[in-house]
């Protein structure tokens, strides 16, 4: 009996290394990383360590062992946190939302400038204690109180939840301001990837309340802002490109309980009704980028014949609040002014270039930051001594300066 035991788990083991390097070596062949990156060996790396944690975490879902977000989540908190003197943290807890506030040890003659952060991760991913590096050097290096929201996501909360929370934070810090010494003139909402979306869905969703202080600012890392046009050149050009491929970027979707079943579907744009393209393609179509962002490899946008049935299926994924690039013009003018950076190596790059045109277009100020070295998901690594790259460093110095601005 114990001979055979020894043997099987032998054979696992066997198995689970060829496995793991048939995932390494495909990822290898796969993927692209263009010399511009820089340091695109550490780049493969890190995007294999990523393809290994998300193929064991799907098998172990479906053995039921472990959930693929609870292994992320797990494995991404595992960061390192260190202990900044210079800052005072304090965990909170705005109702069933769990917040993190970072505050300058050192004195002030007067309010500070109030910064409230969302953090990235696909609502898989991310976390207070994963971000807390980044929102700690920036409530630190800008002099600034900062607000990061815990908002909750998978596997346990789905579609709406995770905007809802963002909003319903932010509506509570705004109305207690005083309490932590911040100047309502000077408070701005940020964050990265989805908590980019987020800030974006917050000022809309603010847009008109007089019970609350107006939001001074929004800054957006690389956003994901829509998904009616998912045939833009930069989900061309970078579909295979680390962090987020075009292929794990439609793994996110669980978020909104949408079956994998429907990926082409929503990549070849056949849930999207006619009339629903011709209202939005003022917006969303690849017209309105600058010529140099279009590949020389660019095939323009052609929707495959209409499926009522992907479109039933999908259609949430068209409302605003998940959607915010599709809002109405009267919302858009009356959003604050933005700094918006944009990455050139990512699928959301063009989501980025087509708010900046909407902004514009309604009279909104946006600051702008091109980060031509550039991937998503860069900023998590700017303090990392293994991974880190100069395009992290060189993003967080753009915002630290927008903020001092303020």
């Amino acid at each position: 009996m114990i001979a055979l035991l020894g043997i099987l788990l032998n054979v696992g083991c066997i198995l689970t290394l060829g496995y793991s390097l048939w995932i390494l070596i495909e990822s290898f062949v796969i993927i692209d990383v263009p010399p511009a990156i820089g340091h695109t060996v550490k780049l493969r790396i890190l995007h294999c360590f990523g393809q290994l944690i998300i193929t064991w975490g799907c098998i172990l879902e479906k053995l039921r062992i472990c959930s693929l977000p609870r292994l992320c989540q797990f494995l991404h908190d595992l960061f390192p946190i260190r202990k900044d003197p210079k800052v005072v943290v304090t965990n909170l807890r705005f109702g069933t939302i769990r917040v993190r506030l970072f505050q300058p040890k050192a004195a002030s003659s007067g309010p500070r400038r109030g910064i409230v952060f969302y953090h990235g991760g696909g609502t898989v991913m991310g976390s207070l204690d994963a971000y807390h590096n980044l929102c700690s050097f920036l409530a630190k290096k800008t002099d600034s109180v900062l607000l990061s929201v815990g908002y909750r996501k998978l596997p346990d909360y789905h579609y709406p939840v995770c905007f809802q929370d963002c909003v319903n934070a932010t509506i509570h810090f705004l109305k207690t301001l005083k309490q932590y010494g911040v100047d309502p003139a000077r408070v701005v909402v940020s964050g990265d990837s989805v908590g980019a979306t987020a800030a974006v869905v917050v000022t809309q969703a603010l847009v008109g309340r007089t019970d609350i202080p107006k939001l001074r600012a929004q800054i957006l890392l690389y956003p994901a802002l829509q998904a009616i046009n998912l045939q833009l050149p930069s989900y061309q050009q970078n579909k295979n490109i680390p962090v987020i491929t075009r292929h794990l970027m439609m793994c996110f979707l669980r978020y909104f309980t949408i079956d994998p079943c429907w990926e082409d579907a929503l990549l070849t744009g056949a849930c999207i009704p006619a009339n629903m393209w011709e209202k939005y393609k003022k917006w969303v179509s690849s017209d309105n980028l600058p010529e140099r962002f279009r590949h020389k490899d660019y095939k323009p946008e052609f929707l495959a014949p209409f499926n009522e049935a992907a479109y039933l299926e999908t259609r949430h994924l068209l409302r605003a609040d998940n959607a915010p690039l599709l809002a109405d013009d009267q919302v858009i003018a009356q959003v604050p002014e933005a700094f918006l950076v944009t990455c050139e190596w990512d699928v959301f790059r063009d989501d980025g270039l087509l708010y900046k045109r909407r902004l514009e277009d309604q009279g909104v100020p946006v600051s702008w930051y091109h980060a031509e070295d550039g991937f998503h998901g860069c900023t998590i690594l700017f303090d990392s001594m293994l991974f880190s790259f100069p395009c992290s460093e060189k993003v967080m110095t753009a915002v630290v300066k927008y903020l001092m601005g303020i």
